[in-house]
């Protein structure tokens, strides 16, 4: 095929028809890295990600402190799993290598889960309260409809308004569904950290976007200072 063009793809096809493969497990440090990226700042309550705080106590000395790497060197680069939300991974900037940051409600919430449960337990309790739930009131959401839907039709963990019974519980169906498709990834992936290397839970509670301005603003007065 010398004189016939190809593309990269069929050039690697035929490559590896002709001479075959080794294939490769991936390493702890590839497989973070090709996981979703944040940069975040590290504040007093630790990291924010969607909604969620993890505050391991190796971040403790970094809280308020500028990363020195990224667009603007104030912010920290986080990588998180989308189908396991118990931890996320923040590039040491100042040594090497990653710290694995243990979500804060870990305890509460021993089953596995992704995003998808946490966002329709969020999703459900906001319905049902007309205001923002708290973080460690989602936890236990989650894991109530992750119950609900093991144990089939059973008494109901929230109330929802009339008319959308069914429809709820259709969509919680297939949030659960998906999330056990999921749980067990089919590649090996870094080990999660005991939940006791997790710091207390604390109570206040701030929106992503308000407190990453807050602490913006704490960083850079401290570097400039």
């Amino acid at each position: 095929m010398p004189d016939r063009p190809l593309s990269p793809n069929e050039k690697y096809a035929a490559l590896v028809a002709a001479a075959g493969y080794v294939p490769v497990a991936l390493s702890p440090e590839e497989y973070i890295q090709l996981m979703p990226r944040e940069w975040r700042v590290i504040g007093p309550g630790g990291v924010r990600i969607n909604n969620r705080t993890y505050d391991p106590r190796d971040l403790v000395p970094f809280r308020r402190q500028p990363s020195g790497a990224g667009p603007d060197g104030r912010l920290w680069e986080v990588h998180y799993d989308p189908y396991d939300i118990s931890c996320v991974w923040v590039r040491n900037h100042h040594g090497t290598g990653w710290i694995t940051a243990t979500w804060r409600h870990l305890r509460t919430s021993p089953v596995p889960m992704g995003e998808l449960v946490f966002d329709r337990a969020r999703q459900v309790l906001a319905e049902r309260e007309r205001r923002k739930p708290d973080e460690e009131a989602v936890a236990e959401a989650a894991v109530e409809l992750l119950d609900r839907a093991a144990d089939g039709h059973g008494e109901r963990p929230v109330r929802r308004r009339k008319g959308s019974g069914r429809a709820a519980e259709r969509r919680d169906r297939k949030v659960v569904g998906r999330t056990r498709a999921t749980s067990q990834p089919a590649w090996p992936c870094p080990e999660t950290p005991a939940a006791s290397q997790a710091l207390p839970a604390e109570p206040a509670q701030v929106s992503d976007a308000a407190e990453e301005g807050e602490e913006l603003a704490k960083v850079e007065a401290k570097r400039r200072w």
